[in-house]
């Protein structure tokens, strides 16, 4: 295989993964399946996605909401 195309697959999966990785630990810290991540790769899908998770209700949020709601309830 030419080197220049193997240097240039190399780029490109590098760039895939700096603008994956950060929308994993996101997506993960949110409560979302971090595997949406991987929607960031598809050219418009990846604005439509960030409007989902600015908009979104995060089920990260929902879970401490309820687990300070039944704190609160057992009077701790």
């Amino acid at each position: 295989m030419n080197p220049e195309i193997v240097l240039i697959l190399l780029i490109l999966l590098a760039g895939a993964v700096l603008l994956v990785l950060p929308y994993w630990f996101i997506f993960r810290k949110a409560g979302f399946d971090p595997n949406l991540s991987l929607l960031m790769l598809i050219p418009l899908v990846n604005v439509a996605m960030l409007f989902y998770l600015a908009f979104a209700e995060w089920p990260i949020l929902k879970q401490q909401q309820k687990q300070a709601g039944t704190e609160q309830s057992r009077g701790v």
